[in-house]
């Protein structure tokens, strides 16, 4: 898995991207979802084999997972803007397993789980697993964990912010309509 930071700066970057009004709320949910899939570690804790539907890497990162969590904070919080809350919510939750499918270690992501049980990973697979537990992400592995989220995760959502931010400013998009 990518790191609690990595998995953040990417629920950051798409709120920005897809809600230019940016309620504080939506960005918290956001930031809360591309963490949540990772509470399936506690699997562990119950005897769950990491290859079981329920295990880590499984149900909670699929992408019916990503859809009825989405769907359950649209409505419950999504008030006016239901259709980004969805989606800002949706890819956020999505976004974990995508990323996770791009590490170096674990045994693949259940993008398809309960469809299919087979575990996935992409063919880029640069971002450095992180260690599970908070005493062992303080050493050398750790380190080269945000070195390469840094690389992989953080400076392409810089990029995407930045231009972003200079085609608003500069009006290249999002052009008011005349009336």
């Amino acid at each position: 898995m990518a790191s609690i930071f990595g998995h953040s700066v990417v629920g950051f970057t798409l709120t920005k991207i897809i809600d230019s009004k940016n309620t504080k709320w939506l960005m918290l949910a956001a930031i809360i979802s591309t963490i949540l899939p990772d509470f399936d570690v506690i699997s562990f804790r119950f005897g769950i084999p990491y290859s079981h539907p329920l295990g880590h890497r499984g149900f909670t990162h699929s992408i019916l997972f990503a859809i009825i969590w989405a769907i359950i904070l649209m409505i419950a919080l999504g008030r006016k803007n239901k259709l980004i809350w969805f989606l800002v919510i949706f890819l956020s939750t999505i976004s974990h397993g995508i990323l996770d499918a791009m590490t170096s270690g674990g045994r693949g992501v259940g993008f398809f789980i309960p469809f299919n049980n087979e575990r996935f990973f992409f063919p880029f697979r640069e971002i450095k697993v992180s260690p599970i537990g908070i005493e062992k992400f303080f050493s050398n592995w750790g380190a080269q964990v945000i070195l390469s989220e840094i690389k992989y995760i953080a400076l392409p959502c810089i990029l995407i912010l930045l231009i972003l931010y200079i085609l608003k400013k500069y009006k290249w998009i999002f052009k008011t309509p005349k009336k």
